[in-house]
């Protein structure tokens, strides 16, 4: 059985010291407040006084030590206070009025069952502003996280306000929200400096983090159903990942380079697997000798995990003389937007056509490798993918490498063969 508080809400009157007149105040007791033992007595000032009251002297309230005595004011049949004139009167039955309001909400919460108290506390949740809950949810949940996750957490942000504008209430996420801002990522603006819309898959990938969002909402009790297991993503194309071949490797290793680092750093993600960010980061500190094999011990750029991995001397070889363990490997070594022209121009001086990024050298890793045998599992682990399902990518194109292999031999009389 469920215990009741019984508190009593009053309206009680003190004397002003200096002169006849009474200040109103709404007691209640006894409350019972979370993180104290004993029950509190709550007062309430009304910012009302009054000056009139009618004393009953058949009730005393007080007797001082000299013998005077003070008395309880009268109530009328319905316990308000009695006063002499009409604007006390009126003060008093105003007071009454929040004595009441005070006693039914004391009342209430009594009487509230479980799950009253659980549909009022989810009403209240579901008028809080998810555009603040995403921001606030983004910042805890990937503090730690790379640049990369943080940026596309942050994009996603500024895309919501975009199609939403500064708040959109927990209550008005639906199913019909969720497909309307689907459509809009799938035509939204690149923004900045550059011209046309978003990627298909970068559009995939901003939904999916909309959808991160609202399932972490659920389990924080902001929703009451889990919306984003009845909400369908969007299908990611299949971009094509360019590579290049061994031959094209060594033509560009032969080929000379006005940024001798970068071409380094670039054969070296061919030779590794590494992604330019993980490169840029490397420091001596983190390539170890173990009987005589060069191993790296370092943790990813993007998906923060650490990768403990062997690499071979030619790789080794690229990283040139040891210096001191913080210094970094590939020193003064620009980001990707910085190498884009003097890439090109290498990549052209060699006589490739191909439209070749800093990225392309790790596909051509991962490619090459599933080319020449290496199973699946070792590539990924060697990529740090989280996932074999990404690694799949690169045995695409391997495939479709033996497909056109096995049209390489063509006998001219196999039609007039008969089998």
């Amino acid at each position: 059985m469920k215990e009741l508080s019984n508190t009593k809400v009053t309206v009680r009157l003190r004397k002003v010291e200096d002169r006849k007149e009474w200040y109103v105040y709404i007691e209640s007791y006894p409350v019972f407040v979370p993180g104290k033992k004993a029950p509190q007595r709550i007062r309430e000032y009304l910012n009302r006084s009054i000056t009139t009251v009618e004393w009953d002297k058949k009730r005393t309230a007080r007797t001082d030590v000299d013998g005077t005595k003070t008395y309880k004011p009268k109530r009328d049949d319905n316990g308000i206070i009695v006063c002499r004139s009409e604007k006390d009167r009126e003060i008093m039955l105003y007071a009454d009025s929040v004595r009441k309001l005070r006693q039914r909400e004391y009342d209430n919460a009594d009487l509230y069952s479980d799950t009253e108290s659980a549909q009022a506390e989810q009403k209240k949740r579901s008028q809080q502003n998810f555009i603040e809950y995403f921001k606030q949810a983004s910042a805890k949940r990937h503090a730690n996280s790379s640049q990369f996750i943080q940026t596309n957490w942050n994009r996603t942000h500024d895309f919501l306000k975009q199609f939403a504008g500064d708040t959109l209430l927990f209550s008005q996420i639906n199913n019909k929200m969720a497909e309307d801002f689907k459509q809009f990522l799938l035509s939204a603006p690149c923004g900045g400096n550059r011209n046309g819309i978003i990627s298909h898959n970068t559009a995939a990938t901003y939904f999916s983090i909309f959808k991160a969002a609202i399932k972490q909402a659920f389990v924080d009790g902001y929703l009451q159903t889990d919306l984003s297991a009845k909400i369908k993503g969007i299908q990611e194309q299949e971009s094509r990942r360019e590579y290049l071949t061994v031959e094209e490797l060594n033509t560009l290793a032969s080929t000379p380079c006005e940024r001798d680092v970068m071409k380094r750093a670039a054969l070296f993600s061919a030779l590794t697997g590494l992604r330019h960010c993980d490169i840029q980061k490397l420091r001596w500190k983190e390539i170890s000798m173990d009987s005589n094999q060069a191993r790296l011990h370092f943790t990813q750029q993007k998906t923060k995990g650490v990768e403990y991995m062997p690499i071979s001397e030619q790789a080794l070889h690229l990283c040139g003389t040891p210096r001191q363990p913080e210094q970094l490997v590939f020193e003064d070594l620009p980001d990707p937007a910085w190498i884009s022209r003097p890439l090109k121009l290498w990549v052209e001086a060699a006589g490739i056509k191909k439209k070749i990024s800093s990225h392309c050298f790790r596909h051509t890793f991962a490619t090459l490798q599933l080319s020449s045998g290496t199973d699946i599992y070792t590539v990924s682990k060697m990529l740090g993918h989280t996932n074999v399902k990404t690694t799949q990518i690169y045995a695409k194109v391997v495939d479709e490498k033996k497909n056109k292999a096995v049209q390489a031999i063509q006998l001219n009389t196999i039609k007039d063969t008969e089998v």
